[in-house]
């Protein structure tokens, strides 16, 4: 399921629950919620940058957007005082 808020954009967090969300792409890479929502388009004419699903960062607390590098954020791997 390709996660999408309430204005159509890539979610950032599911609902309920809060959850920080990441979303694929058609070739296998990883993009933050903010480089899906500028560069990975369900129909953009390159496959490679299509997304194709999104999934829940459970607990990955290296888990890292493949295209500008920033860490997502995880459910339940967080730093206290984070």
């Amino acid at each position: 399921m390709i996660a999408r808020d309430e204005d159509g954009l890539f979610a950032t967090y599911v609902w309920p629950g809060g959850y920080p969300i990441y979303h694929l792409t058609h070739d296998g890479g990883v993009l933050c919620p903010g480089c899906a929502n500028k560069y990975g388009h369900s129909n953009d004419p390159d496959p490679s940058w299509r997304i194709t699903d999104s999934d829940i960062n459970w607990e990955d607390k290296n888990l890292l957007c493949d295209n500008c590098g920033e860490r997502i954020e995880s459910a339940y791997a967080e730093e206290e005082g984070r």
